[in-house]
């Protein structure tokens, strides 16, 4: 596959003209829409934007790529404008970018595009290929100049293969020859001959007598900035007279893996990633730890980091963010770690919870006339085959959110430890806050471990992880959640379940407004997860049991009424939104009575001050009335299709209604009129 089979003429604009970073993404989704890519393009957009979200793709130099892997793409493809007067793309240099190539990647199956695709991000590092676009008159003209320079970059790479070949035999060999030269005392001068032959072959092919730097790169999608990083750190240690040795670690999978040689040889090794990435095989040896656009921003500054011996040794202990090299270098706050380590049990958590709960809400929906009874949910053979299955999936959302939380802080070794902590949490009563305390315990704990057992003899080294992180984890565990954690967050869990039964109706409406507001202020950010999470949590009675939660009913109405709110908007004042924008009515409907909260998110990020305040009150004023009429549900996820199994559903109905007019007008009368 070439470029030019995922990039077409009517996806490509040389002359385009866009206001800002919001307008330029809209253009480039309307031509990838153009060359048929797409089967949902309000998703894809949205998802593009919350790619933005979480840094800019905008790597400098002028050019930004923007990309997004999900399940609203047809066919892998591209699009690409030209912006000639420049736009602010918040790019990583803050200068304009005028270069644009988005990438649209299918979710699942075949992965074969992603070598085309990393392909382009190395090429469109290369200055006269970037002119050369720059100056392209026609559509036709613009993807000869990529396939000539395609031609050229599949040579080289065939090229490099090559060699690694020749290099991996040659190793190959050497090994083969050292192994001979011990197999009989007769053949030990021939086969000394034969090794040292071999092994000078393989150090030919290796060591070229130059200073020689490893690196890995890796960002969450795998798609443009890992390979961007790599050729800008590969054509910079070309440019200074060094060897330098890339793995990257894509979409596609891991290339150009680094090996055991390679990393002994290695003066020090620069780890640039955004995604976790194995790094125990790096230990004793000096590690630079950033993030990936360093790699791609400032490519010498870490290479002469590495020459100059300033990068720490590795310990090889803990995650790298646990190295002060990662804290130093990026600045990553605490609080943003514990933040990162939260997301990960939450991520590994919710499909235990999401499809245990809805087995669960099924069997009561099947079961309506044991409604009120102890049996509910049970009456039936088929509720309750549905509630049990249902209930054991459920019963491992504690365990799995702290579990993971541990793996996140001490990688593996955590992972036991952190499981029974949560068990453990479920029962001693601590519940989910006590499997938060076990998943940051379990976390450190093993890492400290680690840090006392490294003293230890070699010849113990294979023991470590087969026996003593396990066992002295799992006692020190047990002894700090029975004698520690649980009592007294045991007692906490009491005296809120206490204050939560013992609310008033006013105390409830409140709660309830400030949990369906916070769903609708960054619309799957940080405030809008504390909120899912503490919703999910409320699902789980102390005894690990699900129960039906109004907590969960305010906080799932607040997500489902953006997207609901801005289709009503474009129904009731089309003046305000642009034809395109009208286009995503129906998308929008469908994704709000789902309980997808990112269909607001092109419309946020477009216009955030009139966006965000409309759906965010609308958003409150359902959580309120959803707590004031006593609205609950046993399921965490599922809109408007688990609403059979929602107390009092016909208001709850109604507060989603009534919240979705709230910020339909809000939204309607501060709206200026859209430009077409």
């Amino acid at each position: 596959m070439r470029i030019t089979d995922l990039l077409k003429p009517q996806s490509i604009d040389l002359n385009a003209v866009v206001a800002d970073k919001p307008a330029a993404v809209e253009r480039l989704v309307d031509l990838m829409e153009a060359g048929g890519n797409l089967a949902d393009k309000a998703l894809y957009k949205a998802r593009v934007l919350a790619r933005e979200a979480e840094g800019s793709t905008g790597i400098g130099e002028g050019i930004a790529i923007p990309h997004a892997k999900t399940e609203a793409v047809k066919t892998p493809g591209l699009a690409s404008m030209i912006v000639r007067a420049g736009v602010d793309y918040e790019s990583l240099d803050e200068e304009p970018a005028f270069l644009f190539f988005l990438i649209a990647a299918p979710a699942g199956g075949e992965n074969v595009h992603l070598e085309v695709l990393s392909r382009l991000s190395r090429m469109l590092m290369d200055d006269e290929f970037h002119e050369a676009l720059m100056n392209a008159k026609t559509p036709e003209e613009y993807l000869h100049i990529i396939d000539e320079a395609e031609k050229i970059q599949i040579e080289q790479e065939e090229a490099e293969a090559e060699e690694e070949r020749k290099q991996a035999e040659a190793e190959q060999a050497a090994t083969t020859a050292e192994k001979a030269t011990g197999a009989g005392e007769g053949a030990g001068t021939a086969g000394a001959g034969a090794a040292s032959v071999a092994a000078a072959a393989a150090g030919a092919a290796a060591d070229s007598g130059k200073p020689f730097v490893a690196a890995v790169t890796a960002c969450p999608t795998g798609i443009a900035h890992t390979y961007m990083a790599a050729e800008a750190l590969e054509r910079k240690a070309a440019a200074m007279g060094i060897d330098i040795k890339v793995e990257t670690n894509g979409s596609g999978g891991v290339k150009n893996t680094l090996t055991a040689a390679d990393i002994e040889r290695a003066a020090g090794i620069i780890v640039a990633c955004d995604k976790n990435v194995p790094v125990q095989r790096f230990a004793g040896k000096k590690v630079l730890f950033v993030k990936v656009s360093a790699g791609i921003k400032e490519p010498e500054k870490l290479i002469n980091t590495i020459l100059k011996g300033e990068a720490p040794v590795f310990s090889g202990e803990g995650a790298p963010s646990d190295e002060p090299a990662a804290a130093t270098a990026e600045g990553e706050s605490v609080g943003r770690q514990i933040y990162k380590h939260l997301m990960n049990g939450v991520s590994h958590m919710l499909p235990f919870v999401i499809g245990g709960g809805i087995l669960i809400a099924l069997a009561f929906l099947f079961d309506m006339g044991n409604a009120g009874t102890a049996n509910f949910g049970s009456g039936t053979p088929l509720a309750a085959f549905l509630k049990n299955i249902g209930g054991l999936s459920f019963s491992m959302m504690m365990p799995i959110l702290a579990g993971y939380i541990a793996m996140s802080i001490g990688e593996r070794p955590a992972l036991m430890p952190g499981v029974v902590g949560g068990f453990l949490a479920v029962n001693g009563g601590s519940g989910f806050f006590g499997a938060l305390f076990a998943g940051f315990i379990s976390g450190y704990l093993v890492n400290w471990l680690k840090k006392v057992l490294s003293g230890l003899p070699q010849a113990l080294e294979g023991t470590k992880p087969v026996l003593l992180y396990p066992v002295l984890g799992l006692l020190l565990m047990g002894i700090i959640m029975t004698y520690i954690i649980n009592p007294p967050t045991a007692m906490f869990n009491k005296w809120l379940a206490g204050v939560l039964a013992g609310m008033s109706s006013s105390s409830k409406v409140i709660l309830g407004f400030i949990l369906g507001g916070m769903m609708s202020i960054d619309f799957g950010g940080p405030i809008n997860k504390a909120a899912y999470v503490f919703g999910t949590a409320s699902l789980a009675g102390a005894s690990g049991q699900a129960v039906s939660s109004g907590i969960m009913a305010s906080v799932m109405i607040g997500g489902m009424v953006p997207p609901i709110a801005i289709a009503l908007c474009t129904l009731l004042f089309k003046k305000k939104f642009t034809k395109q924008e009208r286009s995503s009515c129906v998308t929008n409907f469908i994704m709000g009575f789902s309980f997808i909260t990112e269909g607001a998110i092109p419309f946020a990020a477009s216009d955030p001050l009139h966006v965000i305040p409309a759906c965010a009150i609308g958003s409150a004023v359902a959580g309120a009335l959803s707590m004031l009429f006593n609205c609950t549900v046993p399921a965490p996820h599922g809109g408007l299709f688990v609403f059979g199994v929602v107390t009092n559903w016909p208001m709850y109905f109604v507060a989603l209604l009534v919240g979705a007019l709230v910020a339909c007008f809000i939204l309607g009368f501060t709206r200026k009129d859209a430009v077409e």
